[in-house]
């Protein structure tokens, strides 16, 4: 073969050039990303990075070094540097150098190395002696079971990630079953990568399995994911969730695909505090106390019940207060579940110690390929500052540049246009800015959900918007996450938070599910030319690009002749 027609370029400080105009880009593209993360992705060539953070997902993922170096040798035009190789074996060699068992007698956990030399560097290490019991020899140290987690953690921050075998509880035993036909009508049964999904966390119920994080696109059905987890261990489970939408909407899907009644199924939010076998959270109750300085009022709940399984919803946004909660929880099943696993606060490898290594991951357009998420167009659309807005922009400070931008009048009269557009279509016009979006609502005469919108009348909106009654929706950010809108096709996005590449996920997302005509659904992000708000634009696309999603670039004034695909 010529290796001219090789893709890659893998360089020695471990980052690696991928171009996109030759006809094995998307191969390459798939075989890397298991194992390198998405740096930057203009159009002729994309930049990967080999982390230890990404080598370690793939090795407990059961990826091989041999079988990484194998994918960079079949794609990259030249040798792949030694020091790379090294690199490879080095960090996948450290994942399971580290093992976490229960002693027999019930008491200490032991954490265990062949490496002798290693036990002593660890000993060594002051992060970790608060949580060593003892070492009765080179090769084992005892730690009490509550620092599970801290000791987790505090040991992949040294570079040295631990595989945990230590089990986990039973719980208090549940009895379900998934139905066939769902309560509403519609057939129902899992699809072969929800199942994939599901056995790559249970793992027959060994020791390598019961916790981790699933990756799936939305409208994929992470939902029908965890209802399936629960199922298959059979056992009372803890579900947090985003907020309190999201947590009804959980409900309904469980009650809806499976056997269980509504009075085994408690809402602990803020409306409500039952405690049921499958009981549903939202992280705003669980991280509410009085004062910045008083304790948690309702952490209590993780004790409260006999639980055999948390499931973490959308683990990609679990505050700080909730990670210290799951250190002390590793004695029970973790399931995280999301679309990407992008940290805006960098903290994924707490994600990988205290919830579980990535478990499953399905790329966003081998899913479309197969018809289980809809085919997106995704545009940035360039929009010119007025003149008197310019003046105001060049003067202002960092924070009042971007919300100038994000705020431009003139998107309302490009938002107007593509509505025009999609006047048969079910769109919604999504943005951060609430004083944006109320112009925006009183322009179109159309509804508005924002925080502030109690949840009795968001559930009364999302569900005119779902039949069909409603046709334009204005959201604010708190629709990013776990909203379920099967009929929605396009969105608008007039304001985003800086630079978020998660935020970008999760608004594409609410349009991703599969239309029943085979609608394209089409992505628009409104963008004002020449400032801060087109640099942010770049990083917030990074996701969706690594995902395989490309965004035409298009001026507003393009805009009035374009037809809808």
């Amino acid at each position: 073969m010529n290796h001219d027609d090789k893709p890659l370029i893998v360089q020695s400080d471990r980052s690696i050039l991928l171009e996109t105009d030759g006809p094995r880009f998307e191969d390459a593209r798939d075989s890397i990303a298991a194992f390198a993360e998405l740096v930057k992705s203009p159009e002729h060539i994309h930049t990967y990075r080999i982390t230890p953070l990404s080598l370690w997902n793939a090795a407990a993922a059961g990826m091989k070094a041999d079988e990484i170096i194998g994918h960079l040798r079949a794609f990259s035009r030249y040798e792949v540097p030694d020091n790379v190789l090294v690199d490879i074996r080095d960090n996948v060699a450290r994942y399971g150098r580290l093992k976490l068992f229960k002693k027999e007698d019930g008491g200490d956990l032991v954490l265990f190395s062949e490496d002798s030399l290693l036990i002593t560097q660890l000993l060594g290490q002051k992060s970790l002696q608060p949580y060593v019991s003892g070492s009765p020899d080179g090769h084992h140290i005892f730690i009490r079971p509550a620092d599970r987690g801290n000791v987790k953690s505090a040991l992949i921050k040294l570079g040295f990630p631990v595989e945990d075998l230590a089990g986990y509880v039973e719980g208090a035993p549940l009895k379900l079953a998934l139905r066939e036909t769902a309560l509403t009508g519609a057939s129902f049964g899992l699809r072969k990568y929800q199942v994939e999904a599901v056995e790559a966390f249970y793992m027959n119920g060994s020791n390598h399995g019961g916790s981790g994080v699933v990756v799936l696109p939305c409208g994929a059905g992470k939902t029908v994911v965890g209802i399936a987890a629960i199922e298959r261990l059979q056992t009372q489970t803890l579900v947090l969730t985003t907020n309190t939408v999201a947590l009804r909407q959980w409900r309904n899907e469980l009650l809806d695909k499976t056997t269980l009644s509504e009075d085994q199924c408690g809402e602990y939010s803020g409306d409500s505090k039952e405690i049921r076998p499958v009981t549903f959270a939202t992280y705003q109750v669980l991280t509410y106390r009085k004062t910045k300085d008083s304790p948690f009022v309702h952490f209590n709940l993780f004790d409260e019940g006999n639980w055999g399984l948390i499931l973490y919803d959308e683990v990609h946004l679990l505050p700080a207060p909730v990670f210290r909660a799951t250190a002390a929880l590793q004695a029970r099943r973790r399931l995280g579940l999301t679309a990407t696993l992008v940290r805006e606060d960098a903290r994924e490898d707490d994600v990988f110690s205290l919830i579980g290594p990535k478990k499953y991951d399905m790329p966003w357009k081998v899913l479309e390929k197969q018809g289980w998420i809809a085919q997106a167009l995704c545009s940035e659309v360039r929009v010119p500052l007025p003149h008197d807005e310019r003046y105001r922009y060049a003067i202002a400070d960092k924070r009042g540049k971007f919300k100038i931008a994000s705020t431009n009048p003139v998107k309302t009269s490009v938002c107007e246009t593509l509505v025009l557009q999609h006047k048969d279509d079910n769109v919604l016009i999504i943005g951060q800015y609430l004083d944006q979006l109320t112009v925006l609502a009183k322009h179109f005469k159309a509804p508005i959900i924002t925080g502030q919108t109690p949840n009795k009348k968001r559930e009364e909106l999302f569900a005119a918007f779902r039949s069909g009654e409603c046709k334009l929706l204005i959201v604010s950010k708190v629709a990013n996450f776990a909203i379920d809108l099967p009929d929605a096709n396009v969105a608008i996005q007039v304001s985003g938070t800086f630079g978020s590449r998660q935020e970008e996920a999760q608004r594409l997302g609410r349009i991703l599910r599969p239309k029943s005509a085979g609608t394209i659904a089409r992505f628009y992000s409104l963008v004002s030319r020449d400032t801060c708000d087109q640099d942010y634009s770049v990083k917030r696309q990074l996701f969706l690009t690594e995902q395989g999603y490309r965004y035409e670039i298009r001026n507003a004034d393009e805009l009035e002749t374009a037809v809808p695909v």
